[in-house]
């Protein structure tokens, strides 16, 4: 069974490179992962934020040194939400690519919000990009 999926994108004129370093960090995601992150703490090796939801915990995969921002949100209930971001070269300057993928039970409306929630993180990752 398949998602509905929504691809989010924002260009940034940052290089790849460095956009990929700031935003694989999981240290800068209250830096602009508003709807991700109000504060984030790291224990043992294991990420944690305060997110809108509750405590949660960040997990990037390994390749963020590659552009493959990929990362899981686990919630207090062990629910794992996989939310693939890439960091693409767009000219000289970046391309970053969110995949929005509509859970079971939420509806249309729910949905928007969650696409308008990443387009704001989005800019927000632009704005710290192109001001470094």
């Amino acid at each position: 069974m398949t998602r509905d999926a929504l691809h989010l994108s924002m260009s940034v004129a940052a290089s790849p490179a460095e956009v990929a370093a700031f935003a694989g960090n999981p240290a800068n995601l209250p830096r602009w992962a508003a709807g991700l992150s109000a504060g984030i703490r790291e224990e043992d090796g294991r990420w944690i934020t305060d997110s809108p939801r509750g405590e949660v915990e960040v997990r990037f995969g390994p390749h963020t040194d590659l552009g493959i921002l990929d990362h899981d949100v686990i919630f207090p209930d062990g629910t794992v939400v996989h939310n693939p971001l890439r960091v693409l070269a767009n000219g000289t300057g970046a391309e970053v690519v969110f995949t929005l993928f509509r859970l079971p039970g939420v509806d249309e409306a729910e949905f928007a919000r969650d696409a308008d929630m990443v387009r704001a993180d989005l800019a927000r990752l632009r704005k710290q990009c192109e001001a470094d």
